[in-house]
């Protein structure tokens, strides 16, 4: 075997095992999709999560429609989401930046949503 084939083959394996180490994503994840319309309302999501109660990732969300696909984020422990409203629907419109809520506040609480629960699947 050549050096330079030899070169090429540990960097290919190594590449290999780089890629085969991603991490899925996180568990429990720290953030949602949910979709909204035009006003700011929200969209039921249909998302397809593994059959595990303990694994609460969801694989992929599409919206219905027109609706807008939005990233927000899991609210922490103890942290409950803003109640839903007209006035919150218009502000939750006006603070998506880049399809996303990260950073979003209401009246000074986090734009959130609360965890899906594995065992009812909302």
């Amino acid at each position: 075997m050549t050096p330079s084939t030899l070169i090429l083959a540990t960097a290919l394996s190594l590449a290999a095992g780089v890629v085969t180490a991603q991490p899925q994503g996180k568990n429990p994840p720290r953030s949602t999709v949910i979709c909204l319309d035009v006003a700011g309302r929200s969209l039921p999501a249909t998302c397809q999560v593994p059959a595990s109660r303990l694994d609460s990732r969801e694989d992929i969300c599409l919206c219905p429609g027109d609706g807008e696909r939005v990233t927000v984020p899991i609210c922490a422990a103890g942290v409950r989401a803003p109640a839903e409203s007209a006035a919150y629907e218009r502000a939750r419109r006006k603070a998506v930046m880049h399809g996303s809520l990260a950073g979003g506040t209401w009246q000074g609480q986090a734009m959130c949503v609360a965890p899906r629960d594995p065992v009812s699947g909302r």
